[in-house]
């Protein structure tokens, strides 16, 4: 990723307290932070329907639901 990039993605950061809010829109990133899996993984889970699908907000903008990700975590994790 070039350094232009890079800039742009570093101030659209969204904090992990979003997770929260039962009904937020998670970004990969955030998933991958609370579950502690990379996006690869992630997206491996989904194939083999053992993590939430995301849904859609347009073709490049892809969102899980906090509520859904939290109750995956609760039952893989048996916390929270």
């Amino acid at each position: 990723m070039d350094a232009k990039k890079t800039a742009l993605h570093e101030g659209n950061k969204q904090p992990i307290t979003a997770a929260l809010i039962p009904e937020a829109r998670l970004r990969i990133q955030t998933v991958s932070q609370l579950t502690g899996w990379s996006a690869s993984t992630i997206r491996r889970k989904m194939a083999t329907g053992d993590f939430p699908q995301p849904i859609r907000d347009g073709k490049r903008c892809t969102r899980w639901i906090a509520g859904e990700v939290l109750a995956r975590l609760r039952k893989d994790r048996g916390v929270w």
